[in-house]
């Protein structure tokens, strides 16, 4: 077992190309004994995103503060805020964006241990 404080977790910066304004902390992972899912926490400062991209698997999300958009291969903005879950199914092009010019937007992000 492991319990861990998000504020005990190292946040690094996302340096994806078209990354603007987000960071990664990875709390619960495949180094920790994690057998099938990582547990991702992704924070997206104000006016920030992460890039518009895809990858061939799935990965789940849970919005734990703030408000902000999941933007979808045909360039629909679907909204997203505190409490809501969303689904990226494997190859879907995908990018979110804070919806805020100040406050940040933070979710957590479940994938296959062996993509993180």
């Amino acid at each position: 077992m492991k319990i861990i404080s998000r504020s005990e977790v190292p946040k690094n910066k996302v340096n994806m190309e078209g990354a603007n304004g987000a960071s990664k902390q990875v709390p619960l992972s495949v180094n920790d004994g994690a057998p099938i899912y990582s547990y991702r926490v992704f924070t997206i400062e104000g006016g920030g995103n992460t890039p518009y991209h895809q990858h061939n698997y799935e990965h789940m999300n849970y919005i734990i503060e703030g408000e902000g958009y999941l933007i979808n291969e045909s360039g629909e903005k679907l909204p997203l805020k505190k409490g809501d879950f969303a689904l990226v199914n494997p190859n879907e092009k995908h990018q979110y964006r804070n919806a805020s010019s100040e406050n940040e937007f933070i979710m957590i992000c479940g994938v296959p241990k062996e993509f993180e």
